[in-house]
């Protein structure tokens, strides 16, 4: 029985009128994007206190742990671990979007500034339209050729900003290599929720990243006494609430809008990481990034566009 009912309509009011807007998913939407956003300023902030694999470790033990309650919680007590070619898929989704992915974001962060890496980064969803064309067969379709020509433009701006001198060439290019690292998590997402649902996928590839970066753990233990505190509670907060909450706020949002209409909140983060990082840590992209940035986002908007459909 759905616990959710529409409210009777008062009197003359017609089949056609229009229906408000839920509050809670709406909130869901800006509290993620808001929570994904502060994500690349507070790895940007603690490059210089804590190395990129340590940072990654303790989010992920963070967001593993919290991800465990909540499943815990929805299938009060009750674990369904994939088996096979399913949980095979789900320990590569993971690997490579929470631990790979990551470390090598954390890594960007110290060469460039917040708002960059967050632009270049996502240029990802148009990788994930081209990745579905060769991989799953999907139609390529005329938005998507428009995009892509429009989003590469963008990223000539950003790269032209690290051969003139004005970005790190070598953040530049450890930026695109999280965002392939993104699309191709994203990629095998899709495989893994053919399978197994988005919780129980989300819990276990956030736990098979944590045992990948169980590497950096001596190094860890090294490091964390000269760590500051406000360091350890942003790397715990990315865990708790980016990686674990965010994921499970979008899937909540996922049940009540479109996908793609929820998925073009994701284009104002980079905007968002702007502007956080302007007020919080003073630093600001190239003209030549920003102008390369709005392009990008512009034609990954365009390729995620969806053609009205007729009554």
């Amino acid at each position: 029985m759905s616990l959710h009912t529409e409210p009777a309509q008062p009197p003359g009011s017609t089949a056609s009128s229009v229906s408000p807007v839920p509050a809670l998913p709406v909130l869901a939407i800006v509290a993620t994007v808001l929570m994904w956003a502060s994500t690349f300023v507070i790895m940007r902030w603690a490059s210089a206190d804590i190395s990129p694999g340590p940072l990654a470790l303790i989010r992920l033990i963070a967001g593993s742990l919290t991800l465990t309650v909540m499943v815990l919680w929805v299938r009060r007590g009750r674990l369904s671990i994939p088996r096979g070619k399913a949980l095979g898929l789900t320990v590569a989704f993971g690997v490579s979007w929470f631990a790979l992915y990551t470390l090598v974001l954390n890594w960007a962060g110290h060469y460039l500034d917040a708002g960059t890496v967050a632009m270049v980064v996502n240029f990802a969803p148009l990788m994930v339209g081209i990745g579905a064309v060769v991989l799953f067969k999907e139609a390529f379709s005329r938005r998507l050729f428009i995009g892509m020509l429009v989003s590469l433009s963008g990223i000539g701006f950003i790269t032209a900003s690290g051969t003139t001198g004005q970005l790190a060439w070598t953040g530049l290019m450890i930026a695109f290599a999280a965002a392939v690292l993104y699309a191709a998590g994203m990629l095998l997402q899709k495989l893994v929720l053919r399978d197994v649902d988005p919780l129980t996928a989300t819990w276990l590839g956030c736990i098979s990243g944590a045992a990948a970066l169980l590497f950096f753990l001596p190094q860890t233990l090294n490091e964390v006494s000269d760590i500051s505190t406000g360091t350890i509670i942003g790397a715990i907060y990315m865990g708790i609430g980016p990686t674990a909450l965010g994921f499970w706020f979008w899937g909540y949002a996922m049940n009540y809008f479109a996908t793609g209409r929820v998925a073009s909140a994701t284009l104002a983060v980079p905007a968002l990481v702007v502007l956080m990082s302007a007020l919080t840590l003073g630093e600001l992209p190239p003209l030549l990034a920003i102008i390369g940035g709005a392009i990008c986002l512009t034609g990954v908007a365009l390729s995620q566009m969806r053609p009205r459909s007729r009554r």
